[in-house]
Parts: structure tokens; C-alpha cells; sequence
């Protein structure tokens, strides 16, 4: 498995990072313990979570996805050979189950974040700490501009990396990133950085897949390659959109049958279905399977450091890891361009 450097971190990563958010929702703790085994025997070293996980979020499972990699941890004796990533919630008022809804990127809602997220992690030190997304307001999670009347009070950059700062010299975390970020957060994030003396994001874990290339039609591709922050691509399979699943059955089991539409609406849009159709002739006119188009696609680019990947059973698990052996001829390259041109980021 090729590892890829992550910013100006040191930390060097599979090009494949196993995404946990199933594991105590769709998946059992001997599932993700199984799960975790196969990513590991495949050269897989790196391993995102969050404090929110799984997903869907409620009261009663909040957590228990950093648990089960901390029981796997423990049991396996493996912790010096893995990089573990998670993610502190930003403020959101229907999570009232963390931090009663008002956590923020300041020192009390952080240092609380931390220290439960070591204790479930059973580990001394966090690799990878990320913020989930931003204090401020920002279009996230499917919206499709930035409203300057949902304007509300957020901690400031400065303040939210003196925090962090404080836990690195401590020895609880490693490096940082942010996700769920925007051009002009990444370039405040390492401005504030470089003034200030304090610690630099390495990272950005932002949604990339064939349906939704906002980072690099916005041309964040261009600030983070300035800048030396990797992108690591959330979500490659739309929820499972890309995999034709559910063009193929709309009734497959799977996050868009089984969570309310509510939760994905961006990956029930007309358009979305329209180009997964597309994209799914494409992947078999070619001799491929859609999932293998959708993940090469990602594992090609330039811009995508690590690839999060997720799946319920270990034969998605498999597939998922081969595709990195699929290169994509020029002229499919040309198809998927000609695709996106045609039903631009429907799933953004």
C-alpha cells in the first residue's frame, strides 16, 4: 500500500483510510473488529473517526464507533502501527447529547472532547485531531451558498488554535486539520498560524466524489497546494449512490433505505440520479464496476492525499481496496469530465 505525507505533518498514511462512522450503527464491534483486521492486513495504517460517530447520531450510540476501534486497539497490540484520526463537533443545537448542543472550538468544549475521545480510543495521544466543522457559519452538508443572515456567534481562528496548541505541548494530540472547511477558512486557519506562532492544520477532510467536485471546481485545490494541506476525500461513494446499488435496486439496503430521507437529501436529487446513471454506463461499457470507477476516479487525482472509505461488510471492504489497482484509461478520464460537464456537482 503506497503512504502519502500528510501537509508539513510527518505523518505519512496509506493512501486508504478506513472511515468508521457504520461501526455501532450498521456495524457490530466484531464487525469493525473484522473490518479493522482486513485494513491492516492490507497495508491500510490509518483510521478516521469522530466523537459524533456513528451515524446516524443519537444519544444512545453517540461514541460507541471510538470504542470499538479502542477495544481493537487494546485487544490487537497494534496502536504504534496506526495513525487514528477523530474529530471534535462543532456547535449544532439538535445535538443536545453533546455537550448540550452547545459545543464550540473554545478550551472547554475542546479539552472535554479530548479527553473522552482518549478514554473511549483507550490510547495516550490522538494523532490526527480534526475539527468536524466550522464555529463560524459556513455552507456545509448540502447547502448551496453562503447566507449571510445565518451570521452567529463563533470562537475566533486565533483562539480555537491556542487551545490546540496548549493540548500538543501536553502530549494528547499530534497534528491538526479542519473539516468541512473553505477556501477562505483554510487560508485563515494558516494565516492565523504563521502570525501567531501556533500550530498548523495539516489537513482538510472535505466531500469529494464523482457527483460533488466543488474542491476543486472552487479551486480549493489551488489554496491547499499552496498552502501544503492534504486533502483527506470523505464520502467517494455518495452514500452509496455511486455504487448503482440503488439505480440498480431502489430498495437496497443500505444508509439511503435505511436512515430517514431527511438525512441525505443531497443524494436524492434528480440530478444525482440522473448522472449515477450515466456514470454507471460508463463503469460497465468499460469492463468496470460503478464502485470502481467512483474509487479510481478519487485515487487518481492529485489533489487527494487519502481516500476515507467505509463499508458494512468486508466484500465491500475488499472491493473498495482493489480499486486502487484500476487506472483509468484517458479516454473514460474524458467521459467523466464530459459527464460532470453536462450534470455539474449535483450532489455538492
Amino acid at each position: 500500500m503506497e503512504k502519502t505525507a500528510l501537509g508539513r505533518s510527518g505523518l505519512n498514511v496509506s493512501k486508504i483510510c478506513l472511515g468508521t462512522m457504520t461501526f455501532g450503527q450498521q456495524n457490530s464491534e466484531a464487525d469493525a473488529h473484522a473490518q479493522l483486521d482486513y485494513a491492516l492486513e492490507r497495508g491500510i495504517n490509518f483510521i478516521d473517526t469522530a466523537e459524533l460517530y456513528p451515524v446516524m447520531p443519537s444519544a444512545a450510540t453517540q461514541g460507541d464507533t471510538e470504542r470499538f476501534i479502542g477495544s481493537w486497539l487494546k485487544k490487537s497490540g497494534r496502536r504504534a502501527d496506526m495513525v487514528v484520526a477523530t474529530k471534535v463537533a462543532g456547535p449544532n443545537p439538535y445535538l443536545q447529547w453533546i455537550r448540550k448542543g452547545k459545543s464550540n472550538h473554545n478550551a472547554t468544549h475542546i479539552r472535554a472532547a479530548v479527553e473522552t475521545s482518549l478514554q473511549r480510543l483507550q490510547t495516550d495521544v490522538i494523532d490526527l485531531y480534526q475539527l468536524h466543522w466550522p464555529s463560524r457559519n459556513v455552507p456545509i452538508f448540502g447547502a448551496s451558498q453562503f447566507d449571510p443572515g445565518k451570521e452567529r456567534h463563533s470562537i475566533a481562528i486565533e483562539e480555537t488554535l491556542a487551545v490546540l496548541g496548549d493540548l500538543i505541548k501536553e502530549g494528547k494530540i499530534r497534528h491538526i486539520g479542519v473539516s468541512n472547511e473553505s477556501s477562505w477558512g483554510v487560508a485563515e486557519f494558516v494565516k492565523q498560524a504563521e502570525m501567531k506562532g501556533l500550530p498548523r492544520i495539516a489537513t482538510i477532510q472535505n466531500l469529494y466524489n464523482l457527483t460533488a467536485r466543488h474542491f476543486e471546481t472552487s479551486f480549493l485545490d489551488e489554496t491547499c497546494f499552496r498552502e501544503q494541506v492534504s486533502l483527506l476525500a470523505y464520502s467517494p461513494l455518495a452514500f452509496g449512490q455511486l455504487t448503482a446499488k440503488y439505480h440498480d435496486d431502489p430498495k437496497a439496503h443500505g444508509r439511503l433505505t435505511i436512515f430517514p430521507p431527511s438525512w441525505s437529501p443531497r443524494y436524492l436529487r434528480p440530478g444525482v440520479i440522473d448522472a449515477v446513471a450515466q456514470y454507471a454506463r460508463l463503469a460497465r461499457d468499460n469492463g468496470m464496476t460503478p464502485t470502481q470507477l467512483a474509487l479510481a476516479w478519487c485515487y487518481s487525482r492529485w489533489f487527494v492525499a487519502s481516500t476515507i472509505v467505509g463499508a458494512t461488510t468486508l466484500a465491500q471492504l475488499k472491493e473498495n481496496i482493489d480499486a486502487l489497482e484500476v487506472k483509468l484509461p484517458q479516454d473514460v478520464m474524458a467521459a467523466v469530465d464530459a459527464i460532470h460537464a453536462r450534470l455539474p456537482n449535483p450532489g455538492q
